[in-house]
């Protein structure tokens, strides 16, 4: 089997813990973040992807094995990475095998109920999942995603379900995700996931910005301001004191050991 491949960096710090090898998949479903910063992975079919077997990235990853002692690897999208299930699971089963951490970053906008053996499968094999949850609210999430929240949240119940270990990502986009009220909302939903261990809101930024032009598209967000560090770690605050409340009335244990400091 052979997987769409749109890069590799080989010494990624920030997706997963420790040093890691990320391969970034080709594709994206019509999930049209409005700041969306990979504009040139959306499509599945490239001039610019390759594609890559199973082995082949192993291989690549042997090179420098020395420097992932405590890393590992990590599957992500330009795009999406569940647009390329059957492969992600073929590479994350060898990679197991050969007792490699494994790390799924994912919007879980593919996830579909009527396939869950297939994400039961994965998921398996997935020693840590990262979900870019966009918003909690499912009027501005539509807007701003094009797609419904709910494949999102099945998702994110389901990690929890089969007890595989969760960092939680939020952009903060400033006049349009950085609501308190919203952010309050979505902590009082990660309350509920009990494989929770991580929550990171991040600083939305304007560096993808030129690649719209570049490919002739309107980028929606033109004359929003990148956000400050500052804004997104009160938002990450909110989130985390939107937690409180279930660990309060005994949803989740009342320690919860969320690190808002490791994604």
């Amino acid at each position: 089997m052979t997987g769409r491949i749109h890069s590799i960096e080989t010494m990624g710090t920030v997706d997963g813990p420790g040093m890691r090898m990320v391969v970034f998949l080709q594709g994206c479903p019509p999930m049209r973040c409005a700041y969306c910063h990979n504009p040139d992975t959306w499509n599945e079919i490239s001039d610019d992807a390759k594609f890559m077997t199973v082995e082949e990235l192993w291989d690549q990853y042997e090179r420098n094995r020395q420097f992932y002692t405590n890393g590992g690897i990590t599957v992500t999208g330009g795009g999406e990475a569940l647009m390329q299930i059957d492969f992600v699971t073929e590479l994350f089963t060898y990679f197991r095998e050969r007792n490699v951490h494994t790390c799924l970053d994912t919007s879980g906008i593919c996830f579909d109920p009527h396939q869950e053996v297939a994400y039961r499968k994965l998921l398996s094999v997935t020693s840590l999942v990262i979900l870019d949850l966009k918003e909690i609210d499912p009027d501005k999430h539509l807007w701003l995603t094009g797609k419904s929240l709910e494949p999102i949240l099945g998702f994110a119940r389901l990690t929890a379900d089969v007890e595989v270990p969760i960092w939680v990502r939020h952009v903060v986009v400033p006049t349009i995700t950085d609501n308190a009220d919203h952010h309050y909302r979505l902590g009082f939903f990660l309350g509920s996931l009990k494989n929770l261990q991580a929550v990171d809101c991040l600083p939305y930024h304007v560096m993808g910005t030129a690649k719209y032009k570049e490919l002739g598209i309107t980028y929606r967000l033109e004359g929003i301001p990148a956000a400050t560090k500052d804004l997104a770690a009160k938002a990450t605050r909110t989130v985390v004191e939107g937690i409180k409340p279930i660990d309060a009335i005994g949803g989740v244990p009342s320690k919860h050991n969320i690190n808002h400091n490791q994604v």
